[in-house]
């Protein structure tokens, strides 16, 4: 083992940080309505190293991390907010999360205005029946 690994400075294994990344680009995926398969041909990688990129598994240098913030249409900055934030735990949306996220895409592909409108206005009042 070398002197870095023992202090801990460096090691194979998925750091705190590549696994926020990673949870963030899953995220923004999902957001967007992409499959990893989608995303993985988007960028020019196999479906199974889209999915250890997401994992945190395996680390994404700054060149396919810039393409995959291009594909994602976000800075790459994105990637990282909330990173000091984290407790040292693993980001994994639940369920909920992935409804949410689900929600708020196909809402933003509504073109009329009304419909977004009513649609706001019913969900505003569903959640005031639950308060």
């Amino acid at each position: 083992m070398s002197n870095e690994a023992k202090e801990g400075k460096v090691t194979n294994r998925a750091t705190d940080t590549d696994r926020h990344v990673g949870a963030r680009i899953r995220e923004r995926r999902i957001m967007l309505g992409l499959s990893q398969q989608q995303m993985a041909d988007m960028i020019g990688v196999t479906y199974q190293q889209a999915h250890k990129y997401e994992r945190g598994i395996n680390r994404i240098s700054a060149g396919r991390l810039y393409e995959i913030a291009q594909v994602l249409k976000v800075a790459v900055g994105f990637f990282f907010e909330g990173l000091d934030e984290d407790d040292d735990t693993e980001i994994d949306l639940t369920d909920r999360q992935r409804m949410c996220l689900e929600l708020a895409r196909n809402f933003s592909h509504i073109d009329n205005d009304r419909h977004q409108d009513a649609l706001s206005q019913l969900a505003r009042a569903l959640a005031a029946e639950n308060n």
